[in-house]
């Protein structure tokens, strides 16, 4: 009878017992990595929407360390209007940036994370000092959405998922992105090629200086996806301004603005959260005064659009791609809400609405 009860009591005590089992994960670097179980104290470098948006309620109570001048210092209106929801945010240990060489070690291990979850080039930044984290019992899992391919934005966010516990909320909005970008390159691949050129500029020192533009990679590689002209493209290897000369004899058929929330730069096109309609447009009506620019196809057709910068590199910036697609096509993209599906992005998956100005049209007959 004594072993009958203990075997009942070792049974009870198995089947009471958590249903996690070891993790293991292949990470964005192609590196292995196991976890004993889902992560409980998390050291966040990046991506913080989207992890949000893949952990789900509660995430940042998860968090016990924050990357925070690459969040608070590249979208100040974003950071603010999370610390209005979740004030705890501002309390975070802040361990500093890679980029810029502040990232300190002895924080990050004070914090006593249980996991370090870091952007790819974040881990590329860290260089030895990646080790000195893993030696201190603080696994690494990688994670990039930079590189803006569907295969790494699919990975990144399973990958969040799996160490986080959310599999199923992963794979739901995996499946949401996949979804939304194969339906836009599928319309587009039947329109064909939509003949139109297209000028991006970054739009933050204002018309007297130009910003750069984009060869490959962030708004150039949106651009090739949806079948646009990028006049950049082999003037430029990822970003860098262009000659103004070279942008009026291109003559673009399109304009693009890429604004943010900056702060110290007060010609820039403030685009993003808590955003001024009326400031937007009259800030993108400056650069139209440049010389020569009343004569650009994209002017004269009112084709000039402002986007939100911080957009690209996230699980939302589906939507970007369908708002850039319907510029070049509109009638294939008629029954398609940009805007729409981004509020409804942030309803659904995120402790915010999206309340500002993401993406907009120049519109020359508003003061």
């Amino acid at each position: 009878m004594i072993f009958k009860s203990l075997a009942a009591l070792a049974l009870s005590l198995c089947v009471a017992a958590p249903a996690w089992a070891q993790i293991d994960i292949v990470d964005l670097r192609d590196r292995h990595v196991t976890l004993e179980h889902p992560a409980k104290r998390i050291l966040l470098g990046f991506y913080f929407e989207d992890y949000m948006a893949v952990t789900g309620p509660g995430a940042m109570d998860r968090v016990v360390a924050l990357s925070t001048p690459v969040w608070q210092g590249w979208r100040p209106m974003q950071y603010a209007a999370y610390v209005k929801a979740i004030p705890s945010i501002a309390d975070l240990v802040d361990v500093g940036d890679t980029e810029s060489g502040t990232f300190s070690i002895e924080k990050a291990i004070a914090a006593k994370p249980d996991l370090a979850l870091l952007a790819a080039w974040q881990y590329d930044s860290l260089g030895a000092t990646a080790s000195a984290l893993e030696e201190a019992g603080i696994p690494i899992v990688v994670v990039d959405y930079n590189a803006q391919t569907l295969e790494r934005h699919l990975r990144s966010t399973r990958v969040i998922g799996q160490v986080m516990g959310a599999e199923d909320r992963a794979e739901t909005l995996a499946k949401l992105y996949e979804t939304a970008i194969t339906d836009t390159l599928a319309r587009v691949a039947t329109a064909g090629p939509s003949g139109k050129s297209v000028y991006v500029e970054l739009a933050k020192k204002g018309p007297s200086e130009v910003g750069n533009s984009y060869g490959k990679g962030m708004w150039g590689g949106i651009i090739d996806m949806v079948g646009g002209e990028n006049i950049a493209k082999d003037q430029v290897e990822n970003w860098g301004p262009l000659a103004p000369e070279y942008v009026l004899a291109r003559r673009p058929d399109v304009i693009l603005l890429a604004g943010s929330e900056w702060t110290g730069a007060p010609e820039a096109v403030s685009v993003g959260f808590g955003a001024d309609p009326a400031v937007v447009n009259e800030r993108m009506g400056a650069y139209l005064t440049r010389p020569g620019w009343d004569q650009l196809p994209a002017v004269k057709t009112d084709d000039v659009y402002a986007v939100y910068h911080g957009g690209t590199r996230t699980l939302s910036d589906y939507v970007y791609v369908q708002y850039i697609a319907k510029i070049l096509y509109p009638d294939v993209f008629k029954d398609i809400d940009p805007m729409g599906e981004l509020a409804q992005f942030y309803h659904q998956w995120l402790p915010i609405e999206a309340e500002g100005v993401f993406a907009t049209r120049y519109r020359p007959d508003q003061p």
